[in-house]
């Protein structure tokens, strides 16, 4: 190579040394400095509704936002236990049907319209341990016998639907207990009770993460799980915890769905399942597990919620409702894992 060929690599060197240099000292832009998919979902929610007041006025109204809370009690309930599960990098689909099945057998034992049963508080407790039996049947299957958790889940999903099929019978079950109507219907300190007792999953849901062994284990076994094997952390046993959890929640909405509408059905949850999952990814929990938590799960919830509801409100079709539902989730999605590309992976 002559010198002069020399000396202009050189010099294209030593200039794309400088450049890279430059692009390391420059200081990045405000807009840079957002950590987006953690504070991207509360900003767009922040936006939206800015927007939708302008829009319409009734948007920013007391009973429009009584109507959003009561919109977004049920999906915040099932989506605390949904958090836990997809930050150890799995899912659950599960959540239909054991919110029939749930529903179902809460309100046949206690005063309803087709037999004889009234066990009250007794009810409750019932409706809740199928939750707990089906979420725990869910982690059994995934774990001992190694089966996707989307396909385990998937299975439950159906088999609760049977369940509650066959409760169902051919005569559609009404709740005719006074005392549980009424405290359905109640609205202490200007809100639904359903709400508050989603406010009190939200609660347990953050110090679970926060302070149990639980929540600190599931978002290690969603990071890497052949990692935390090796930190002798028991991630089969745990996974069935979560499950369990995450079936318990379920439970509880199809309780609260079933005293809502006053009666028993089949489809109490339907429509759930998507919103709850979506809900959980737009509000920045990686599908791929490890990062995320109820918070954000949270700021999705209503997120998603405030969008319905503002179409709704600007007298949009369910078309485009759904279309714009439709963009807002894949949007999110990109960003959330823009900075986490290398780490997705197939769901466990």
């Amino acid at each position: 190579m002559s010198d002069t060929a020399h000396e202009t690599v050189v010099d294209q060197r030593l200039e794309a040394t400088h450049h890279c240099a430059h692009q390391v000292n420059a200081k990045p832009s405000p807009l840079h400095r957002i950590n987006w998919p953690t504070l991207g979902p509360l900003i767009a929610l922040v936006v939206i509704s800015i927007a939708f007041t302008f829009i319409n006025s009734s948007f920013a109204t007391w009973s429009n936002m009584r109507a959003i809370l009561d919109q977004a009690s049920i999906p915040l309930v099932l989506a605390m236990g949904a958090t836990l599960v997809i930050l150890m990098g799995s899912i659950d689909l599960s959540i239909q049907g054991v919110m029939a099945a749930s529903g179902l057998t809460f309100v046949l034992l206690s005063a309803n319209s087709v037999n004889g049963n009234e066990f009250g508080i007794g009810a409750i407790i019932a409706g809740l341990v199928v939750g707990v039996i089906f979420g725990a049947f869910s982690g059994i299957i995934h774990t001992k016998l190694r089966i996707p958790s989307f396909m385990a889940t998937l299975g439950v999903w159906y088999i609760g639907l049977g369940v509650a099929t066959v409760l169902f019978g051919d005569t559609v079950p009404e709740l005719e207990d006074a005392g549980l109507l009424s405290w359905a219907n109640a609205t202490p300190l200007g809100i639904a009770n359903g709400v508050l007792v989603a406010v009190a999953v939200v609660i347990i849901a953050v110090l679970i993460m926060r302070f149990s062994s639980l929540g600190r284990n599931a978002l290690a076994i969603g990071a890497d799980e052949n990692l935390a094997r090796l930190n002798s952390i028991p991630v089969n046993r745990y996974k069935i915890y979560v499950f369990t959890f995450a079936g318990l929640l379920s439970g509880v909405a199809g309780i609260l769905g079933t005293m809502r509408i006053g009666n028993g059905i089949v489809e109490v949850g339907s429509g759930q399942l998507f919103f709850t999952t979506a809900a959980v990814v737009v509000g920045g929990t990686l599908l791929s597990g490890g990062r995320g938590g109820p918070l954000r799960s949270v700021v999705g919830v209503f997120l998603l919620t405030v969008i319905n509801n503002g179409l709704i409100l600007s007298g949009a079709s369910p078309v485009y409702q759904q279309l714009i539902a439709g963009i807002v989730i894949v949007t999110a999605v990109v960003l959330a894992g823009l900075r986490q590309r290398s780490r997705l992976r197939i769901i466990k």
